[in-house]
């Protein structure tokens, strides 16, 4: 089994993917180590400022205004393209690296410069094994955040 899984894609703004985990393997889980974005239309000619999360909840978290008090909250991201010379961009990561992911999760992304683009997208997990202890409280705690 591989040790590093990689999902990308390109979503439209204000949209939601789900992130299956459908074929968890027992006894292992994942963690999230990289969520990166970029541009997906017309680089390096316009301004643009996209930003995501990922959630285990049930409902997607909106990336403008990110709790991190909510527990679902896995991870946030911004990536800023500006035709400013002293800032031509900018990649900005939360990570909550030692959630153990065991069940599906949902990622929502927003371009607020260019509303009209769809935001490409990188996620990037670690399989780590678990014992039966640690698998019980990781299915748990994500039980509870769903439900």
């Amino acid at each position: 089994m591989p040790e590093e899984l990689i999902m990308r894609g390109k979503t439209a703004s204000g949209d939601t993917e789900t992130l299956s985990f459908g074929g968890h393997t027992p006894g292992y889980a994942y963690q999230l180590t990289q969520l990166a974005l970029w541009n997906s239309t017309n680089i390096g000619a316009d301004n643009s400022e996209q930003m995501a999360t990922i959630t285990a909840g049930k409902t997607a978290i909106n990336p403008t205004d990110p709790d991190f008090s909510n527990e679902g909250l896995i991870a946030v991201a911004k990536h800023v393209d500006t035709e400013s010379r002293a800032y031509p961009y900018q990649d900005m990561s939360v990570i909550n690296d030692l959630f153990y992911i065991t069940q599906d999760l949902i990622l929502m992304v927003i371009d607020t410069e260019s509303p009209a683009n769809p935001v490409n997208w990188q996620c990037k997990f670690r399989k780590v094994k678990l014992t039966d202890s640690a698998e019980a409280v990781a299915n748990y705690n994500q039980f509870t955040i769903y439900d």
